[in-house]
């Protein structure tokens, strides 16, 4: 095991460098001065001049690669554009918002979409796997913001059993800062309505960015318990007279869990990336919004900050999932070692 998880920690750092890198360089090809659009077009060549040596554009590449990933390293990104405040101070800022999103996200996803899974392969054919099956396809079909509208029209205009919007009432003050996830901060205060108000809130953002997702889940996990239900193992298990309900689980799941458990991690994190449009309909201040503002405004700071953020979680995602696999499958440890 630790022969795998250093292998593993060994071919994240490379990705993080070679993201690092790619980065680096698309950021300084692509069109605009950054210099220029921080100025704006009234400032004086002299003063946009001033302001790429102030950046450091006017230094060799290798130099200034040099200074990035040493910042990089202790989280200082420079100072973002447009907000005038250091880049790390804005993902601090929003961060925790997308990460409560990205969570919440996540566990609906792996309950929800696996649980819905098991249950279409046990009644295979029948009117609820039948259901289960135009379920993932409306949900692979149409896109997350769809999705995101439907609610929003239905559940919070129409029935008014959810807010709207924001992360909170504009009545209710945020808890105290702890972690920056609001459920969990009001619960540590004990905050019992600011805690059920924040998880009302999020109910809808959470469920319409991870329904595409869950939809995929769920036709693999069936997809894959199907093919578990043939097995001679699961024959055997069932002929030694043990119950459906531990032949489902500890016969059947377990190795279709393996390629479910690999599409769930890279799922995961393409929710930090498909969470833009769920925050810009429900107006929620995350990180998501934070990097779409910046590649609008050719922010590069805040840009290649965004990314190598969203590139350690990534890494650090895949590297829980390859970890939790490789107990489910101790073949895969022992291969990769």
């Amino acid at each position: 095991m630790i022969r795998f998880l250093s292998y593993r920690l060994l071919s994240g750092l490379i990705v993080i460098v070679g993201v690092s890198i790619l980065i680096f360089l698309l950021a300084r090809v692509i069109p605009g001065d950054p210099a220029r659009l921080a100025l704006g077009p009234e400032a004086s060549n002299e003063q946009v001049e001033a302001m790429r040596q102030q950046m450091g554009f006017d230094r060799p590449l290798v130099e200034q690669y040099a200074r990035f990933i040493t910042g990089a390293v202790q989280f200082d990104f420079g100072r973002s554009l447009y907000t005038d405040q250091p880049v790390s101070s804005d993902i601090a800022a929003g961060f925790p918002a997308t990460l409560e999103l990205v969570l919440y996200s996540g566990l609906s996803m792996t309950i929800l979409g696996v649980g819905l899974g098991i249950a279409s392969a046990h009644y295979k054919d029948r009117w609820l796997d039948n259901a289960a099956r135009l379920f993932s396809l409306l949900g692979v079909a149409l896109p997350n913001f769809v999705w995101a509208l439907l609610m929003m029209i239905v559940l919070a205009f129409w029935y008014q059993w959810l807010p709207l919007s924001g992360r909170l009432s504009e009545w209710l003050t945020p808890p105290p800062h702890v972690t920056g996830l609001y459920t969990l901060d009001a619960l540590i205060a004990g905050q019992w309505g600011v805690a059920l108000d924040a998880l009302l809130h999020i109910i809808l953002p959470a469920f319409a960015l991870s329904l595409s997702g869950m939809a995929q889940i769920s036709r693999l996990t069936r997809t894959n318990m199907v093919d578990s239900y043939d097995r001679p193992y699961v024959e055997f298990a069932r002929a030694y007279g043990l119950s459906e309900a531990s032949v489902a689980f500890k016969w059947a799941l377990r190795p279709a869990l393996i390629p479910t458990l690999m599409i769930l991690g890279m799922q995961i994190v393409a929710l930090l990336g498909n969470a833009f449009l769920v925050e810009t309909i429900f107006m929620w201040p995350g990180l998501a919004k934070y990097g779409v503002n910046a590649i609008v405004r050719k922010d590069l700071n805040a840009v290649v900050g965004v990314v190598m953020v969203i590139s350690f979680f990534f890494v650090l995602v895949n590297m829980i999932v390859d970890t939790v696999v490789s107990f489910i499958d101790p073949k895969i440890r022992l291969k990769s070692s």
